[in-house]
């Protein structure tokens, strides 16, 4: 079955897929295969033996798993290097992730302390997702994006902090400025753009309205 399923995530997901043999040369499937073995010795307790496994994962992928993490189906980590997923975390079924991603912790404290995230979630390149917070199922998480708390279902987050600016497709705000609706809808809008645009819409306006003011007295 993780066979068959790795095919799948890769075939689905990675457009530069041609065969069936290139399976073999994709860090993201060697780095689910150590883990499963990894994670199989970690919940018998044979801890040192479990990072033995995860640390030669680590240096032949780049890719780093602590044994103690749950991963769901089809996973799949489009070029992979320098990804990081802690002890606590956990990640759902038909989840993208691309390189640089981390599912880390935000302190010392024993517990869930790493990111669960749910079915269908996509992160971007470089996507830091940190502390026990839940990523809702179907969300985007843009490249470069700090997230530090829970997002709720089909969101697409972005920015540092990961601000939310999409739920269900939907802008968050409606009272948006037309630079930012002429975003392209392939791309992530940019909140600080958004925030910027706002700010020199309200300026425009109290300047108009000083001048009406001004333009009243000398009548």
């Amino acid at each position: 079955m993780f066979f068959r399923d790795q095919y799948q995530a890769i075939k689905n997901r990675d457009p530069a897929f041609r065969s069936p043999a290139e399976i073999l040369f994709y860090a993201s499937f060697w780095a689910l295969l150590l883990h499963k073995l990894a994670h199989g010795l970690y919940n018998l307790r044979l801890y040192v033996l479990a990072r033995l496994v995860s640390q030669l994962s680590r240096f032949l992928t780049q890719i780093e798993i602590h044994p103690g993490a749950k991963i769901g189906r089809r996973l799949f980590m489009d070029h992979g290097a320098a990804v990081v997923i802690g002890e606590t975390a956990e990640i759902g079924e038909d989840v993208l992730m691309y390189q640089g991603v981390t599912l880390g912790g935000t302190g010392k404290g024993k517990g869930k302390r790493h990111p669960t995230l749910e079915d269908h979630v996509l992160v971007g390149a470089g996507a830091k997702i940190l502390g026990g917070i839940t990523i809702g199922e179907g969300s985007r998480i843009g490249a470069g994006s700090v997230v530090l708390d829970d997002i709720p279902p089909h969101s697409t987050v972005v920015g540092i902090p990961g601000k939310v600016v999409r739920v269900k497709g939907q802008d968050k705000q409606t009272d948006v400025t037309d630079q930012y609706i002429e975003t392209l809808e392939h791309r992530f809008p940019d909140p600080v753009n958004k925030e910027i645009c706002e700010l020199r819409a309200r300026v425009e306006a109290l300047e108009q309205a000083l001048k009406n003011k001004e333009n009243t007295k000398d009548a």
